[in-house]
């Protein structure tokens, strides 16, 4: 009796280290299909709330989807988006028709696989120029003082 207990537990501590074995392996095929994938398609970046900070971006591969944490700059136009990124020229004189300036940009890069305009241009308001007042300070340029 006591050999037919012995064999049986031998048995199922053979069965038990066979299915495990089998685990690992299917879970090594998971993350080696996982990390084969090499055509992730990124979407834009998201914010968890308003019009920029801390987001989420989702990309996908096949049937895989991921999400990752991105982040929308604050001071970022939003005409062109924060994933392209582009080299600007000068900008133009004033236009006294419009009261605008305009300067033109080319893209430098293109993050995340972003569908980004080759070249965009970008204007503002003119703003008149007022000197300032010689021996004038600036504020919180200086440390504090006693």
């Amino acid at each position: 009796m006591r050999s037919l207990f012995s064999i049986t537990i031998a048995l199922l501590v053979a069965l038990t280290v066979t299915v495990e074995a089998i685990k690992r392996k299917e879970n090594g095929k998971d993350i080696k299909a996982h990390a084969e994938c090499s055509e992730w398609v990124y979407g834009k970046c998201v914010p968890n709330s308003g019009d920029c900070g801390v987001g989420v971006r989702e990309a996908t591969c096949h049937e895989q989807t991921k999400k990752h944490k991105c982040k929308v700059p604050c001071n970022w136009r939003k005409d062109f988006g924060a994933e392209c990124k582009y080299k600007f020229s000068r900008w133009a004189e004033c236009d006294t028709a419009t009261g605008t300036r305009s300067r033109s940009g080319m893209l430098k890069k293109a993050l995340f696989n972003a569908d980004c305009q080759t070249t965009i241009k970008v204007s503002k308001p003119c703003t008149p120029k007022t000197p300032k007042p010689k021996g004038v300070e600036k504020k919180g340029k200086k440390g504090k003082e006693n």
